[in-house]
């Protein structure tokens, strides 16, 4: 890489780690970059989860005055994405690339639109429940599976994993969105740090791709938790919505 693709890369990383803490879709910015540096696609998505790591580990520190208030629940998405990233990763390296090009793109499209519409259709369903029916602060089995599936995409690829998870825990717990947010952001570290691990053996990788951007997104990920926690619950949500929308039309491109 020249300096000026070194730059790029570094820029990425901190772009990334920011949208890694704050809307959750950080790949979308790293990944092509990776790509226009000449990086084979397979090479760039795994020096991409590598790299990202120490930014979803930052974003989750500055989080963590949020993700003490449930540690139950944090601990379940922990262990549900770490172990649903495992399947991600190993199918990343043993599929053809580019098998799920087709479906990926809807699925952030779907998820972008659960999310905008989940406290419309979380109300109407509280009130079927009643007036007096107990929040949600306890994960079911079906949130507990769309969690760990949500994982194994993390692992896989992951670009609008983020916005995906908080359509997962919007709709199948009641919690406020920047519980929500710090959860995703755990959720995210959790499936690269698993996959990364998986790629580190098995994966061929870029390491100057990787040290870059992890110098980038340690920092970004520290100052987009900062930023996610401070934004208005309505604003952060139409952002969460927005960056899903644009990211599931730039993948139909």
């Amino acid at each position: 890489m020249t300096g000026a693709e070194q730059l790029a890369v570094l820029a990425a990383g901190l772009g990334a780690g920011i949208l890694t803490s704050t809307v959750g879709v950080a790949s979308l910015l790293s990944f092509p970059i990776l790509l226009a540096v000449g990086l084979p696609p397979v090479v760039a998505n795994a020096s991409n989860a590598i790299g990202l790591t120490p930014g979803a580990l930052s974003g989750s520190l500055g989080y963590r005055r949020e993700l003490r208030e449930y540690p139950g629940i944090t601990r379940l998405v922990l262990v549900l994405c770490a172990a649903g990233s495992v399947a991600g990763a190993l199918l990343l390296l043993v599929l053809p690339p580019g098998v799920f090009e087709a479906i990926v793109p809807w699925l952030i499209l779907g998820t972008s639109v659960l999310v905008g519409t989940q406290p419309f259709i979380t109300k109407r369903l509280r009130e079927r429940r009643g007036a007096n029916a107990a929040d949600r602060v306890q994960m079911s089995p079906a949130t507990a599976f769309w969690a760990a599936l949500t994982g194994v995409y993390g692992g896989y690829f992951g670009a609008g994993s983020g916005v995906m998870m908080v359509a997962v825990l919007g709709f199948g717990l009641d919690l406020e969105l920047r519980i929500v947010n710090a959860l995703k952001t755990l959720a995210v570290m959790a499936a690269n740090l698993v996959a990364s691990l998986i790629f580190v053996f098995l994966a061929d990788l870029d390491w100057v791709a990787i040290g870059l951007l992890a110098g980038g997104s340690v920092v970004g990920g520290y100052i987009g938790a900062h930023i996610g926690r401070r934004l208005p619950p309505t604003l952060l949500r139409v952002l969460i919505v927005i960056a899903g929308v644009t990211a599931s039309v730039l993948l139909f491109n």
